[in-house]
């Protein structure tokens, strides 16, 4: 997944002014981003401050490793069978 160009912190800075009456189409304009992309990060941080956010990347972090982590003893429960079975 590629990487965006805006921190958190900066992505609920622009969501904060559009909030605080700014059009969306000048914040926008302002920042450099289409507003689809402004509508999808409102989508996934409207309503969090800083903290929050910093919480839900180590929490998406985790939920990565314990996936990666799920797959790798699927994998080798699959090896294990086909070991067995073949004797």
């Amino acid at each position: 997944m590629r990487k965006s160009r805006f921190t958190e912190a900066q992505i609920i800075g622009m969501i904060k002014e559009q909030e605080a009456g700014m059009p969306t189409a000048e914040v926008c304009r302002k920042h450099g981003l289409s507003q689809g992309t402004f509508y999808k990060f409102k989508a996934k941080y409207g309503g969090m401050d800083v903290s929050d956010a910093a919480k839900l990347k180590a929490l998406e972090d985790e939920n990565a490793k314990l996936k990666r982590l799920l797959a790798d003893t699927m994998l080798d429960n699959v090896v294990l069978k086909d070991l067995l079975g073949k004797s």
